[in-house]
């Protein structure tokens, strides 16, 4: 490894050495494609710097990857851990999402890429479907051995001045294929499959054609010309079917032989057969018979777009629509549309508007400065350029070079240093909402299908951005309601450090029941509560103001008499959701504190030294479900310098994990964490909750730690 640091630090480091490491880890792993991800500068992103085994046709849509998607390669950097996945039945369970865009069969790993300092980003690799479910340990071994590799010559290249720097587009290269013969043994390789019955031809990676026989060109009706270093489906319009490039896409991915039938115009039917490696595909041409060929219409014989085929573009259509799907508030839908929209189209820049109160508003935009979008943020509805006419009368329009721009609009000044542009509105319900940019940098012609594409691609948007906009509305008023019902500061109690957390639900509306109060009673009691009312919506939200509401007129009761009459006013109210709470009465003279917990997770006591115990209480029925049920209290001592942890279930529960287990092992972080101040063991007890992933449910924390009074209190009545 220190050879590796010194050719690394002496080469002035590129991306040549990071490739051609990836290239024998896929050789010693057997891997057939590989891809290492850098973090983007700035931005929560894992960016694509180098790739190899598949075409960039199929990689584009996966060049970015957000840190907090549900995508292997973001999960194995979030988690720093390695992600299998063995088979599309475990895709489609884990990643639907992307099973859904690519459902052939391959099995996966991503992994971090780290050094004992610094995270430098993530690998993947992938393998044929013929893969094992499972990982064997040699496999994982060299996975290990690869990233250590990778992160050793990332580090490398930092130290030495010469930090890897991805492009625009990832760099693409050859996969450990099997070597190439020399000439004596080529041209025997051409005699012996001109000799063969039926055609052969001979596709590279890319999908292009290498080579083809004689037969072959007689069977598909075309000139040796035409067909090399061409796509077949660009070449031959009849094979402009999302059949066949589909079949292609699973034999790239699978790695398994794949086939499908064709017809050639006007009435002859073509078997096709892919038999794909690490160097490219084999594909076998034979004639048909009718009674063979499939039951369906011929091909639609459409152009081919001169920005991507029309079935790679309904590929890229489909991803950005199940993407979009996932998409919660506005920004969500402008990153991802930022993320998907440029490689399915190959423009070079975007920009996504709405209107806004008779202005038209730039809320995302890739590829251009911000700088450049200051100038045309907040147009008015009533300026003539062609983002606002779009959006004004719901029609696309299409310049495919500054001069068909600047007869549209003669005011028009070239300020983008891009060459063509297609102006998108987006319309959902007959509704304009706004509109979208596409700008490319050399004149593009925009064929028919190509704008039919573009359009549709509007409209997903659109759809998706109307969603959004409603979805955010609902977020803004159900976030007001909680804030307005959760105590803005906690009162000063003397002898008393508290702290308080909450951390909304990592999906969804971000909203629900938890909720934390601290209650002064007098200058040596106070009472301390916290809760869980079901739900992640608006009424859970109501909910828990009224349980806190009740929790406050009845403090200084007994605990068990306060949890009692609670359960009493919300089984009256029968609010059709239940709620755990648990309430704690600290008496700060006598360092003693009285507990009843309604069904609530189990509080953690921290004693002085540094031991922990969780205190399993007798616990009462949730509230709202009997009005005659009870809460026995349990009495425990609180010395000064303790703290007694109180929470709600999501900032322990793991999926498929018994609650016990997790609560153990957070107490056994609380032991720990040393002895900080409760404001930063509150930020050390939530970091992993909000590092997790999986987490779905909100938070609340309140911490209590009691101090030495500095004078005694005054003597109670006897």
């Amino acid at each position: 490894m220190r050879d590796v640091a010194r050719a690394a630090a002496g080469t002035g480091f590129g991306s040549d050495l990071l490739a051609a490491a990836l290239v024998q880890g896929m050789r010693d792993t057997g891997a057939c494609v590989g891809a290492v991800y850098l973090p983007e500068p700035g931005e929560q992103v894992l960016r694509m710097a180098v790739v190899s085994g598949v075409p960039r046709e199929i990689s584009a849509p996966w060049e970015r990857a957000a840190l907090g998607a549900p995508t292997p390669v973001a999960d194995a950097v979030r988690g720093q851990r390695l992600v299998w996945v063995g088979g599309q039945e475990e895709l489609a369970r884990r990643y639907p999402q992307l099973a859904m865009v690519l459902p052939y069969p391959f099995a996966l790993a991503a992994a971090p890429i780290t050094t004992d300092d610094a995270e430098w980003g993530g690998l993947v690799l992938q393998w044929p479907g013929s893969h094992s479910a499972q990982l064997c340990p040699r496999e994982r071994d060299a996975i290990g051995d690869l990233c250590d590799r990778l992160g050793l010559l990332l580090r490398a290249a930092a130290d030495s001045g010469h930090s890897v720097v991805h492009g625009t587009e990832p760099r693409l290269v050859p996969g450990p294929g099997t070597g190439t013969s020399g000439p004596p043994e080529a041209q025997s390789a051409v005699a012996f499959a001109e000799r063969l019955p039926g055609g052969s031809c001979a596709l590279d990676m890319d999908g292009r054609i290498a080579f083809v026989t004689t037969t072959a060109l007689d069977l598909l009706g075309a000139c040796l010309p035409d067909l090399l270093g061409a796509r077949p489906w660009e070449a031959l319009p009849w094979l402009n079917d999302p059949v066949a490039q589909d079949r292609y896409r699973a034999a790239v991915l699978s790695r398994r032989p794949t086939a499908f039938t064709a017809l050639r115009p006007p009435d002859r039917w073509l078997s096709f057969r892919l038999y794909p490696d690490a160097s490219g595909i084999s594909v076998r041409i034979t004639p048909a018979s009718a009674a063979r060929a499939p039951d369906r219409p011929p091909a639609l014989h459409a152009l081919p777009s001169s920005a991507t085929g029309r079935t790679a573009a309904l590929y890229h259509l489909m991803h950005l629509a199940a993407t979009l799907t996932q998409a919660a508030g506005v920004q969500d839908v402008v990153d991802r549309v930022a993320d998907l929209v440029l490689p399915a189209t190959k423009a070079r820049a975007l920009a996504l508007m709405t209107a806004e109160e008779g202005r038209l508003r730039i809320i995302g935009y890739r590829g251009y400065t911000a700088e450049l979008m200051s100038r045309f943020d907040a147009a008015p509805l009533t300026s003539d350029t062609p983002a606002v006419r779009c959006l004004t009368t719901g029609v696309p329009s299409f310049f495919s070079t500054f001069s068909d721009l600047k007869r549209a609009y003669p005011p028009a000044v070239l300020q983008d240093d891009m060459a063509a542009w297609a102006f998108l509105p987006l319309i959902t319900s007959g509704r304009p909402v706004g509109s979208l940019v596409l700008a490319y940098d050399r004149p593009h012609p925009f064929v028919p299908e190509e704008r039919a594409v573009l359009t549709s691609l509007a409209g997903l948007i659109a759809q998706a951005l109307d969603r959004a906009r409603l979805y955010d509305a609902k977020r803004r008023l159900a976030h007001s309601l909680q804030a307005a019902l959760l105590p803005h500061a906690l009162p000063r109690v003397p002898g008393l450090d508290v702290a308080a957390r909450y951390l909304p639900a990592a999906h969804g509306m971000g909203i629900g029941g938890d909720f934390y109060d601290l209650i002064r009673l007098d200058d040596t009691t106070a009472a301390a509560a916290i809760g869980d009312v079901q739900g992640h919506n608006v009424q859970a939200a109501a909910l828990m103001g009224q349980v806190r509401t009740a929790v406050h007129a009845t403090a200084g009761s007994s605990p068990g008499e306060v949890l009692a009459r609670t359960n009493r006013l919300l089984t009256d109210l029968d609010p059709g959701l239940f709620t755990s709470c648990l309430y704690a009465h600290l008496d700060l003279a006598r360092h003693r504190a009285c507990l009843a917990t309604a069904g609530h997770p189990p509080p953690v006591l921290r004693h002085p030294d540094g031991r922990t115990e969780v205190l399993r209480l007798s616990a009462g029925l949730l509230l709202g479900i009997d009005a005659t049920a009870t809460y026995p209290a349990t009495e425990i001592a609180l010395p000064p310098g303790s703290v007694l942890v109180l929470y709600t279930d999501g900032l322990v529960e793991v999926p498929g994990v018994d609650l016990d287990e997790v609560t153990d092992a957070f107490a056994d972080r609380l032991a720990r964490a040393g002895d900080p101040t409760v404001e930063a063991l509150a930020d050390t007890l939530v970091h992993d909750a909000q590092e997790c992933a999986h987490r779905s449910d909100d938070v609340a924390l309140l911490l209590v730690r009691p101090r030495q009074l500095t004078r005694p209190p005054p003597a109670r009545p006897a």
